[in-house]
């Protein structure tokens, strides 16, 4: 049963109190261990590649010094590393500064987005996995002591098969022998997505759940803890195995709602780049069976299109409608997000208009809609206030070189980068062809041009529609030096545009004979 923050605060404090002498052996074991060799290896630009090359299976963390998850994860990561050193093989943890300007050609090479980052190195470095595990020293170790091991077990025998029951997915390939095509594709995909998922193989399909032993092999099989339980794949393609798993292994209808069983599911369909169907209702008022009938019976109708469907209760999913940009006395409403993050939306839907909607929308009759805020009456501050209404209009039609941050309201670094912005901005102010401006990332859609993955993210536009993401300093009089130093002037951008509409230097056409 989980504990309360509140109540482990409590507990905490009451120990404090009643056990004193406790608190000074414990402090005494922490001095100890303190003195001791860290467990998990500090590695740089230097030294990255060698360590990598060394070790067969390396965890690597990606981390900030700054960054509050980091710190909370540091003991909990050394304690692992120390038990896991003790393991046969032994199995290696490390960790990089990526705030470190040296070692932030590592942090881009490997796509790290945040803080703390996780990734599992094998082979030297020829597969590279997204750590998906725990974040506490006994999770950790339980996690990779199954991820050093083979990417697929054997069954021998039914009892090796119980596991396939347990409420979660698996796959499990069924073949004549151990070889072959097939049992090498299956092998490679096994590897590659076994950080998501438990695989296996037998040559006994009688031995599986609901197993057969006339099945005609081979045949890959994937259990799941809904639809329809079992679904199989004759197509051993390592492309379409993984497309296979991938399409089997969410349900139909994602449920958004309060039940943790399906929070995995969730994960995956708003990380999934497919277009998104999301019908948000009540779920204890009277109506939800009416239209839980009719949104399945439609997503039977449209199974053979390219989009993933989502029912949601609206008290479960308040941030579901902050991010979209939605309001509760929308409800009951069906919101689409395509591949290209065009949203289409229907208010006060009724069960009954759900079908033709979609039809409407797989059609191409809907118009997209735009979360954004008022365009602002009054902008006379130095920062210039930008919404997803005229983001375009200020950035890219203004004729001018923009520095425009992306910022979300609670985030700490936004605050603190604030004042500073607006210092800058006040130097810069008698500049006319220059424009300093910010946009609530969370109130507004960020427009496609536009990578924002953490706040606060800046960019810098100039007048020729030239688009850098700003890497420069941080304080008032490095953002103006920079500025000042790549900005263009009005001849400039006219050169550059010019040059940019030429036609490209195409070989003279030879004639034919």
């Amino acid at each position: 049963m989980a504990i309360s923050k509140v109540w482990i605060s409590l507990l905490l404090a009451l120990a404090v109190v009643l056990s004193a002498p406790a608190a000074r052996a414990e402090e005494a074991a922490a001095a100890e261990e303190a003195a001791a060799p860290e467990a998990v290896l500090t590695l740089h630009a230097d030294n990255f590649d060698d360590a990598i090359a060394q070790h067969p299976f390396i965890l690597v963390e990606f981390y900030a010094p700054w960054c509050g998850h980091c710190k909370s994860l540091a003991p909990e990561y050394e304690k692992a590393a120390q038990l896991l050193s003790k393991h046969d093989p032994a199995i290696v943890l490390a960790k990089v500064d990526a705030n470190d300007e040296k070692n932030k050609p590592l942090a881009g090479k490997y796509e790290v987005q945040g803080f703390p980052t996780l990734k599992i190195f094998r082979n030297g470095g020829k597969s590279i996995q997204e750590y998906k595990g725990p974040r506490e020293a006994e999770g950790i170790v339980e996690y990779l002591k199954k991820q050093v091991g083979p990417a697929s077990k054997e069954i021998k025998a039914p009892e090796d098969a119980t596991y396939l029951e347990d409420g979660k997915i698996h796959i499990v390939g069924v073949f004549t022998e151990f070889s072959g095509p097939e049992f090498t594709n299956f092998l490679e995909v096994a590897e590659k997505l076994r950080s998501d998922y438990d695989f296996g193989h037998t040559v006994h399909a009688n031995h599986l759940p609901r197993g057969d032993a006339a099945v005609e092999r081979p045949v890959v099989r994937l259990f799941k803890p809904f639809d329809e339980l079992v679904v199989d794949s004759k197509d051993f393609d390592v492309s379409a195995l993984e497309k296979f798993i991938d399409a089997s292994s969410t349900p139909k209808v994602v449920i958004f709602d309060k039940n943790p069983d399906n929070h995995p599911y969730l994960l995956k369909f708003f990380q999934s780049n497919a277009p998104k169907a999301m019908l948000f209702l009540n779920f204890s008022t009277g109506p939800f069976e009416s239209f839980k009938s009719a949104y399945y019976g439609a997503v039977e109708e449209f199974s053979g299109k390219d989009v993933k469907f989502l029912i949601g209760d609206i008290e479960s999913s308040q941030g579901a409608f902050q991010y979209f940009g939605l309001k509760v006395d929308q409800a009951p409403l069906i919101l689409i997000q395509d591949g290209d993050s065009k949203k289409f939306l229907k208010e006060h839907v009724e069960a009954g208009q759900i079908v033709a909607w979609l039809k409407d929308y797989f059609d191409g009759k809907l118009t997209p809609f735009r979360k954004s805020e008022p365009i602002p009456e009054a902008n006379n501050e130095p920062v210039k206030v930008v919404v997803a209404d005229n983001v375009h209009d200020v950035v890219f039609k203004s004729g001018k070189n923009v520095l425009i941050e992306f910022y979300a309201p609670w985030c700490g670094h936004c605050k603190k980068l604030a004042p500073i912005l607006d210092e800058a901005a006040a130097t810069l102010q008698s500049e006319e062809d220059v424009v300093i401006a910010k946009m609530d990332a969370t109130e507004n859609d960020v427009p496609g041009e536009f990578d924002v993955q953490g706040y606060p993210t800046l960019y810098f536009v100039t007048p020729s529609g030239k688009k850098v993401s700003y890497e420069g300093g941080r304080t008032a009089d490095e953002i103006v030096d920079y500025i000042r130093k790549n900005k263009e002037t009005a001849g400039q951008a006219a050169a550059a545009t010019e040059k940019a509409a030429e036609p490209a230097a195409t070989e003279p056409l030879k004639d034919e004979l």
